[in-house]
């Protein structure tokens, strides 16, 4: 007991699970056999290579093609889902209507769907003679086998993050500030702006962020549509793919290792915004 800090013995005896050495064993075990291990190892594998090669493995033309075609379309379909997934939590949260319980279930539906099925179901829905495309071709909008497409299986994979991460915040907002604000002359804009808008802020750039980063990796639900053709519709876990059905180990090590890093600076800023909106509302509440 003596070599614990006392924040974690006091964190112990309030806790209903005993045994911090055992639990936090178990904790660094468990993350070190699943999570930092393997990418450990993808990192240590590309160090091998030598800069020289990983250069050319992680920098081809083509390759950057990929990671213009992923990171745009990421952005793009992240950028879509916060809009609707804010929108759509709200609705959820503040408002009772028949069938609440099935649109709340839909939301979860695509972290069961498999990914393959979602691909194939927009590929039927938006090739020129599906059930949406056959509207949309004849007019020039061209959805299968382009970015769109691939933005919208983006953002279908993606809007889950979304409206979890600001559903919860959306309904433990205290009333009683809404209501003071409109008391004092506020509208509904304003009030929405400068009282509930950041509160909910760090939750929903949150959201925005998991998104993105689950789009940088997506891979099932956009082949299908996207068209995989090089230098114009090929993402950049397809390419990974492909290097590793050609044998080319080292190349795929090497564009992958560059997926890793943007991810884990995606979970970093993320990490930094909760960090500091937490900052915030400590700082709020001893003020008050």
């Amino acid at each position: 007991m003596a070599g614990i800090p006392w924040k974690f013995r006091r964190q112990g005896r309030d806790s209903a699970v005993p045994g911090f050495g055992l639990t936090l064993g178990f904790t660094i075990v468990y993350l070190s056999l699943i999570v930092l291990i393997p990418l450990c190892a993808l990192v240590v594998q590309s160090t091998t290579m030598g800069w020289a090669h990983f250069y050319r493995a992680a920098a081809s033309p083509r390759v950057m093609a990929s990671y213009r075609v992923t990171i745009g379309t990421a952005f793009a379909a992240a950028a879509i889902n916060t809009v609707a997934g804010l929108l759509i939590g709200w609705v959820l949260a503040r408002y009772k209507f028949p069938g609440r319980r099935i649109v709340d279930a839909l939301v979860d539906l695509p972290f069961a769907l498999p990914t393959a099925v979602a691909g194939i179901a927009l590929v039927s829905l938006y090739v020129p003679d599906g059930w949406l495309g056959q509207f949309l071709d004849p007019h020039g909008i061209h959805v299968a086998f382009t970015p769109i497409g691939i933005t919208l299986a983006m953002a279908f994979v993606g809007l889950p993050f979304v409206v979890r991460s600001v559903q919860p915040v959306i309904e433990d907002l205290d009333r009683e500030l809404e209501e003071a604000a409109r008391s004092l002359g506020a509208n509904s804009w304003q009030t929405f702006r400068r009282v509930i808008f950041p509160s909910i802020l760090p939750s929903l750039l949150t959201g925005a962020g998991l998104a993105f980063a689950r789009a940088l990796g997506e891979y099932g639900s956009v082949i299908f549509i996207a068209g995989n053709m090089p230098m114009k519709t090929e993402i950049t876990a397809l390419l990974i793919v492909a290097k590793l059905e050609e044998f080319d180990y080292a190349g795929a090590t090497a564009v992958a290792t560059v997926l890793l890093l943007a991810s884990f600076a995606m979970v970093l800023v993320l990490n930094l915004i909760q960090a500091r909106s937490r900052k915030f509302q400590e700082a709020g509440i001893a003020k008050g």
